[in-house]
C-alpha cells in the first residue's frame, strides 16, 4: 500500500536518511524503532511531503508521491498526528477536530465521523467545548489521533504517541490503536517503547543513524538477542 524505495533525506549537507526502503502493506501495523535522531521523524516527514528526497521514491497505492504537496498527500489518505501532539491550544476540542476535515469535500458525512471519534475517545466529548490547551497531555494525544482521524485516513502516521504519557495513559492509547487497526485502518507506527510497539505491531524496521539496521515480523525481532539488549534492555 505504502512503500519507500532507498530514500535518501538532506538537511542542508547532512544526510537524514539512507538508501531507506520500508512496506508498509495494507490493514497492518507497521513498526518504525529507533533512538532520538535516528531518522524516524524525518520518515515521516518525507512521506507527509514536509520534507522531499534527494533520490529514491515513494508509492501509496501505485503511485509516485514523493515531490507532492502535504495537502494533496492528505487528499490522498495519508495523515499524521504529529509527535508533541501540536494540538491548537486556544481552539476547543470540537474546533482541533474540525481542521481535520479541511480537505474534505463529503462535508455530509462529519457528523458521522465525530461520532467515531467519540466513541473511541469518550473524554473527547466531554470535553468538546473546552480549550485544548487545558487537556491533560493524554488528552492531547487523544486529540490529535482524534483530528487525524476526522480526515479519514487510508493509512495514519503515528509519531510517537506514547512520549511523556503515563504508562496507564498508554496503555490505553494503544488500545485504541489495536481497534483503529481491526476496524481497517492501516498505520505506520514511530514509537520509541519498543516492547509496545513490537507487541501491537506486525512487521518493524529498525533505524540507526538514519539507515535500516534490521527489519522484519515483530514478534521475530521481540526474540532477537540484539533487539533485547538494544532496545528492550535485557539480554547479555
Amino acid at each position: 500500500m505504502l512503500r519507500l524505495v532507498d530514500v535518501d533525506v538532506y538537511y542542508g549537507m547532512v544526510l537524514a536518511l539512507q538508501q531507506v526502503s520500508i512496506e508498509v502493506p495494507e490493514g497492518e501495523i507497521v513498526a518504525l524503532l529507533g533512538a532520538n535522531g535516528a531518522g524516524k521523524t524525518t520518515t515521516l516527514r518525507a512521506i507527509s511531503g514536509v520534507v522531499r528526497p534527494r533520490s529514491g521514491r515513494i508509492e501509496f497505492v501505485g503511485e509516485r508521491i514523493d515531490g507532492s504537496a502535504p495537502e494533496r498527500i492528505v487528499s490522498m489518505g495519508i495523515v499524521q498526528a504529529p509527535e508533541g501532539r501540536q494540538v491548537f491550544p486556544e481552539l476547543s476540542v470540537k474546533e482541533n477536530l474540525l481542521i481535520g476535515t479541511y480537505a474534505r469535500r463529503d462535508r455530509r458525512a462529519v457528523p458521522g465521523d465525530f461520532d467515531r471519534v467519540y466513541a473511541h475517545f469518550p473524554v473527547l466529548r466531554e470535553r468538546e467545548g473546552q480549550a485544548a490547551g487545558t487537556l491533560s497531555g493524554g488528552e492531547q494525544q487523544m486529540l490529535a489521533i482524534g483530528r487525524a482521524l476526522m480526515a479519514r485516513p487510508k493509512v495514519l502516521l503515528l509519531d510517537e504517541p506514547s512520549l511523556g504519557l503515563a504508562p496507564l495513559v498508554t496503555r490505553q492509547i494503544f488500545d485504541i490503536i489495536r481497534a483503529l487497526n481491526a476496524e481497517g485502518t492501516t498505520i505506520l507506527l514511530v514509537e520509541q517503547n519498543a516492547r509496545l510497539a513490537l507487541g501491537v505491531s506486525t512487521r518493524a524496521y529498525i533505524l540507526e543513524a538514519g539507515r535500516i539496521v534490521l527489519s522484519g515480523p515483530s514478534e521475530g525481532l521481540l526474540k532477537s538477542e540484539e533487539v533485547r539488549r538494544s532496545y528492550l534492555g535485557t539480554g547479555a
